[in-house]
């Protein structure tokens, strides 16, 4: 086991440990989105009032859109060697990148969650123990793979992609023989405000991704194309989400009370009874096990980042990974049991409001590899309190703060509507001003002092190779 178990953190991956090709980050983030919950993602597009034609196209705009933000995190992955969110320190500073951490656990907990309650039904049904036991069961399953680490996570992206796949053809079909295509995509009547929630649910689907994306590009090889990892996670993430939200979009259209509140149930009735459900059950179950042991192994990385801050504390024993990954799975799971009642609702806020935190980091971050920084970063000083990036940032974390204020006029969920929202007749805009403020503002208070930075890691002659946006030659 000891060349299975993956023995590092938040440390950087030595040259000589690192191996794969970006078409890893294909198979990965296909497997990782063909799964029930961009499925209820896509048809909430229908249930919060949009047509099945401009909620096709909404979710196809956004997770264009929030796809490619998520990508260009992955594309920093090979370069540094780093897991995605120790490289806010370089923003925040080494105790500052707390901040966005807190808010990325809590994301990981909710995303855990969610999917555990989706992923709880389909267990429980196949294993027939009920609803709360497979909850439970599928977070332990969930945790254990996360603790084993980079390989299995890579593994089960590749078998779930494939089975997945499959299965969705399937589905696909048994779904167009009961309704008709032409049927579903006849009403063209364009709504503004609802095709934007079309387009900010795939959006913030996408987005979410980015705090730990590059954590698993960052084995590949340091001199792997910015280019090619950019692009295979880009295609990877968006055909696995459309077809996933598709479908969801055209099940919510063909059947809104069949489907909505018994997603797990309508989708394994379409497919068949018998073995065939059985079947359907297990590939619910393996779609959500890729994404959840992805968010346990996010918030365990999360967690070592924030707390190394102030411990400086870098290499984890196994116990100690043991015990982090048992507290995000215990969490999660205490939520999941707590909120499975009013799931759907529920799911669509917490998406909306978790763009609202995400998309001023996704900017800073950006805006400071690419523009600022010129992909350099000092990575001993990632460390150290006292070194180049300080303990604490205040004008990235000004930045931040107000970043997350200028979407709140913008922002519409259950729990709050701002006051711009009715003139703009009801769309939901915030996540647009989220990426163009702050990363406006960073680019300003950020140049004073923003010299160039000899990447210690890099291999001789290569200081320099690659374009500052990364996708030079």
């Amino acid at each position: 086991m000891a060349g299975v178990v993956e023995r590092h953190s938040i440390d950087v991956v030595p040259d000589d440990e690192r191996h794969g090709s970006p078409v890893s980050q294909f198979t990965l983030w296909l497997g990782a989105n063909l799964q029930i919950t961009a499925v209820v993602t896509g048809a909430l597009a229908v249930v919060f009032g949009a047509n099945a034609f401009w909620a096709v196209i909404g979710l196809l705009l956004g997770n264009l859109l929030g796809g490619a933000v998520m990508a260009l995190h992955s594309a920093q992955g090979p370069r540094l060697g780093l897991p995605q969110m120790i490289t806010s320190r370089a923003q925040f500073g080494v105790r500052g990148a707390v901040v966005p951490l807190a808010l990325v656990i809590v994301m990981y907990i909710g995303f855990f969650a969610s999917g555990s309650v989706l992923a709880g039904q389909a267990v429980g049904e196949l294993t027939h123990l009920g609803e709360t036991p497979g909850i439970v069961l599928f977070a332990a399953v969930t945790a254990l793979a996360a603790a084993v680490g980079y390989r299995l996570i890579h593994a089960l992206g590749r078998i779930a992609g494939l089975v997945c796949a499959l299965a969705f053809v399937y589905l696909g079909v048994r779904l167009l023989q009961r309704a008709d295509l032409g049927t579903l995509l006849h009403d063209h009547r364009f709504g503004l405000p609802v095709f934007l929630l079309a387009v900010s649910l795939s959006a913030s689907w996408q987005l979410a991704f980015g705090p730990y994306v590059a954590d698993y590009s960052r084995y590949l090889p340091r001199h792997t194309s910015a280019r090619a990892t950019f692009w295979w996670t880009l295609s990877g993430s968006v055909l696995g989400a459309q077809w996933s939200m598709t479908f969801g979009a055209l099940a919510a259209a063909a059947a809104p009370d069949a489907f909505v509140g018994h997603e797990v149930g309508y989708v394994v009735g379409l497919g068949g009874a018998g073995l065939i459900a059985s079947f359907l059950y297990f590939v619910i179950a393996l779609g959500k096990l890729t994404i959840n042991v992805l968010n346990t192994y996010g918030g365990f990385m999360s967690l070592v980042t924030s707390v190394s801050g102030f411990r400086g504390q870098r290499v984890l024993s196994p116990r100690g990974r043991a015990g982090y990954i048992a507290g995000i799975m215990l969490a999660g799971t205490a939520v999941a049991l707590l909120g499975k009642d009013s799931f759907l609702t529920s799911f669509k806020d917490f998406l909306l409001f978790l763009l609202t935190f995400f998309t001023p980091w996704s900017a800073i971050n950006l805006t400071d590899y690419y523009l600022i920084s010129k992909e350099r970063y000092d990575i001993a000083a990632l460390s150290d309190p006292a070194g180049r990036y300080g303990a604490w940032n205040a004008r990235a974390l000004t930045v931040y703060v107000l970043g997350v204020l200028a979407q709140l006029p913008f922002l519409a969920t259950h729990f709050y509507t701002g006051p711009l929202v009715a003139p703009l007749g009801g769309a939901d805009v915030s996540w647009l001003v989220g990426l163009a403020v702050p990363a406006v503002l960073y680019g300003l208070v950020a140049r004073r002092g923003a010299a160039a930075v000899p990447h210690p890691e890099a291999a001789p002659g290569e200081q320099g190779r690659q374009s500052p946006a990364g996708f030079g030659g």
